[in-house]
């Protein structure tokens, strides 16, 4: 019976369409339309009006109990969702300690709450929609707070060491740091040198991991999750948080301390110097090293694709504060006295951070690194300043340099020593000198043109052998500090009664000068017509030295006066014997005086002591030979070997008497 109804509705059903379809073809023919079928139309068209509210009303009704039965089932899961979380809540362990497949349910649970949520927001919501949207809300605010307290849980926690004297990283070339300690640190004089400390670097770079490498991806999953449900500043500021810590922990490994500005400024040279050795070695492993593989990490736990910027910004963030501690260091030395012993060390900061702007540019690449990137070419720049003014106060001290009493023995001024050795240990850093004087270049020639004809360092500005090395501006100033030297040497000489000693001792750091730069890298800087025009200098003062020396007691052995003196035996001899006793007393009184005098190069004294030979002995051979007969050899006091082994006493800067040596 139900068959032949349901076969019967559904013809009625094709029908109603058939007649349908006629009277639209009836309409489309017919354009004219009777009053007796524009009735039958308007009736028609009530009954279709009455049938389509009553098919609106059951679809209004049919959809309403559908959508209760919807709601019904989300407020379900949201209650079962609710139920999970508090039996979460209601555990005091930290859910990623414990069994993982824990941690997934949990992830899956508040992604399920997060996309009903995200299900609710996309409807026209009534009274009962928006009391579930705060239900699921409340779950998922609770099920954050959680979150965020198992994501740095996990990051503190998992923390690996940081031991830099035991590093274990990975390197693209699987390379290590290789530190080289070039050369000592040594007295005052400047006699030894200077350690300067270095890393050498490639192109690699390095990585460690600064998180244990299990727990990642579970840190990874918590971000993603946190950041698509909008709590993503939570989640940024909770790694922040712990990751700074962790840089402040590097730091004081590296012993690193937190120093103010003032802090620095009233620290002791020997206390500053090495902090700031230490600073200069925690800078590089801590940029080249630590930051990169902090950088890593942000990018392994927040992605490179669309959170690239978040990435960034909790990288810039962790960081900040403990690059600031750095370079708030380097600040504060760069404004303190500009001490010509603090240059090298200076020189050594300028030298670190100069290598790692690449560094730092690489790692604050982008606009949330800005701030970095400015304060760190601040510094720098602020570091060369340092450098450079302090290189000019050198070279004041080395000019207003004075003394009241003259050098003893006439030997190498500490001064020069100390001008040389210096500017022997700067030679190490001639790009950084050049990238810091250069601006000061114009000033230096500008000087030099007021120089006098004999020290100005324009004269040495013609050594075409070195090329655009003797134009630089290390060269320039280089020689301009060696002509304020000379002349400050010139002055000091003058401070001897001895007009010989005063040309001794010109001459003796004249060749020191020479020496240092012939026989080190300043002898490329200064160039070989810099060494030659010195070479000719201190040869010059040793003719002066013999000639005020020698030439007096010379005469004695002339033949001048004697051919003239009579036909006399008597009175020939007494004039032979008077001149030999003056040569002899002459002699004593110079080798009393001058074994006492210094010459401490061994082969410039050699050289000395032969050019007095020949000339000394060889004129004490032919008198005494020439007047062999006429002179009692109980007269002769020496012979021509006893002087020459005299001569060989004097320079040896401790005073000796001949008397003792007299011949009977």
């Amino acid at each position: 019976m139900g068959g032949c109804n349901h076969m019967m509705e559904t013809m009625e059903e094709e029908n109603l369409i058939a007649a349908a379809m006629l009277i639209l073809r009836a309409l489309d023919s017919n354009q004219k339309v009777s009053n007796e079928v524009r009735k039958v139309f308007m009736e028609l068209g009530t009954r279709l009006t009455s049938m389509t509210k009553i098919l609106a009303d059951e679809d209004e009704n049919g959809g309403k109990e559908e959508q209760d039965a919807g709601l019904s089932d989300i407020k379900g899961r949201i209650n079962s969702i609710q139920e999970k979380i508090m039996a979460f809540e209601g555990d005091e362990s930290m859910i990623w300690d414990c069994d993982p497949e824990e941690s997934k349910e949990y992830l899956k649970t508040v992604d399920e709450a997060r996309k009903i949520a995200e299900s609710l927001e996309n409807l026209s919501l009534g009274k009962d929609e928006n009391e579930l949207l705060r239900t699921v809300n409340a779950v998922i605010q609770t099920s954050m707070a959680r979150m965020e307290e198992e994501f740095r849980h996990l990051l503190v926690h998992n923390r690996q060491n940081f031991e830099p004297e035991h590093l274990s990283f990975r390197s693209s070339e699987d390379d290590g740091l290789d530190e080289n300690s070039i050369v000592s640190f040594g007295d005052d004089s400047f006699d030894g040198s200077v350690q300067r400390d270095s890393v050498s670097r490639g192109s690699e770079v390095f990585i460690m991991d600064l998180v244990n490498p299990q727990v990642i991806p579970d840190l990874k999953s918590i971000a993603n999750l946190m950041f698509d449900s909008n709590y993503g500043r939570e989640c940024s500021q909770a790694f922040i948080s712990a990751r700074r810590d962790a840089l402040d922990d590097c730091l004081f490994i590296l012993e690193i301390e937190k120093l103010s500005i003032e802090d620095v400024l009233k620290m002791e040279w020997v206390s500053l110097n090495s902090r700031i050795r230490r600073w200069n070695k925690a800078m590089k492993v801590f940029v080249r090293i630590y930051l990169a593989s902090e950088k890593f990490l942000c990018e392994q736990i927040f992605g490179q694709s669309q959170t690239e910027p978040v990435s960034s910004n909790c990288f810039t963030e962790s960081s900040k504060a403990s690059m600031l501690q750095l370079l708030n260091f380097a600040e504060a030395i760069s404004i303190g006295p500009h001490q010509p012993e603090k240059l090298l060390r200076i020189l050594d900061m300028y030298e670190v951070l100069s290598d790692l702007m690449l560094d730092i540019e690489g790692l604050y690449c982008d606009e949330n690194g800005s701030y970095i990137r400015t304060e760190f070419q601040d510094v720098l720049m602020r570091v060369g300043d340092c450098v450079k003014a302090t290189f000019i106060e050198f070279e004041n001290a080395v000019g207003s340099n004075t003394s009241n009493n003259a050098f003893p023995g006439g030997g190498n001024h500490h001064l020069t020593r100390y001008v040389m050795n210096y500017l022997k240990t700067l030679t190490d850093y001639s790009d950084s000198l050049n990238a810091c004087l250069k601006d000061h270049e114009r000033v230096v020639n500008d000087q030099d043109s007021s120089s006098s004809p004999d020290t100005s360092p324009g004269n040495d500005n013609d050594d075409t052998e070195n090329g655009n090395l003797s134009s630089s501006p290390v060269a320039l100033h280089f020689r301009s500090l060696m002509s304020i030297l000379e002349c400050n040497l010139e002055e000091k000489s003058k401070l001897y009664k001895d007009e010989a000693l005063r040309h001794l001792f010109m001459m003796n750091n004249i060749n020191y000068m020479a020496e240092k730069v012939k026989n080190s890298e300043l002898r490329t800087i200064l160039g070989d017509d810099w060494i030659r025009k010195r070479i000719g200098k201190f040869q010059q003062y040793a003719m002066n030295y013999e000639r005020a020396t020698w030439s007096s007691i010379l005469n004695f052995l002339r033949e001048d006066g004697l051919s003239n003196s009579g036909s006399s035996g008597s009175t020939f001899r007494t004039l032979l014997r008077d001149r030999l006793q003056a040569f002899y007393t002459a002699f004593e009184d110079i080798y009393k005086v001058q074994s006492g005098w210094s010459i401490p190069n061994s082969q410039l004294r050699e050289d000395v002591r032969i050019s007095m030979s020949l000339k000394v002995i060889q004129a004490y051979r032919t008198f005494v030979g020439r007047h062999a007969n006429s002179i009692s050899e109980k007269y002769i006091k020496y012979t021509a070997d006893d002087l020459e082994n005299y001569i060989l006493d004097l320079f040896e800067g401790a005073p000796k008497s001949l008397h003792s040596f007299h011949r009977k």
